[in-house]
């Protein structure tokens, strides 16, 4: 698996539900990012400028909220994931 560095969290992206109404089907372009995963690895936290480290607030298994722009898309082993800072995390979903 995939180890993040630093502050970064790997997220596995839930799907969206596709919904149609009256027939209706849009294309991917057109529909809304998803913005709810699944933490699958953290990192070893944030290092503050006088060598504190800060440990990370989220954990593997929690499920989160984040930003539909935020981190980066990465391929691995066949899955998509998406890689992002701790801090573009808008809350944890419990």
């Amino acid at each position: 698996m995939l180890q993040p560095i630093g502050d970064r969290v790997i997220i596995e992206v839930k799907a969206q539900e596709e919904k149609n109404i009256g027939g209706i089907v849009l294309a991917d372009n057109a529909k809304q990012k998803p913005t709810e995963g699944k933490i699958v690895a953290v990192g070893a936290g944030r290092i503050l400028d006088n060598g504190e480290k800060v440990t990370p607030v989220v954990k593997e298994g929690d499920t989160v909220m984040f930003d539909k722009y935020a981190g980066t898309k990465i391929e691995y082993e066949g899955n998509s994931y998406l890689v992002m800072h701790e801090n573009d995390l808008l809350a944890i979903i419990k």
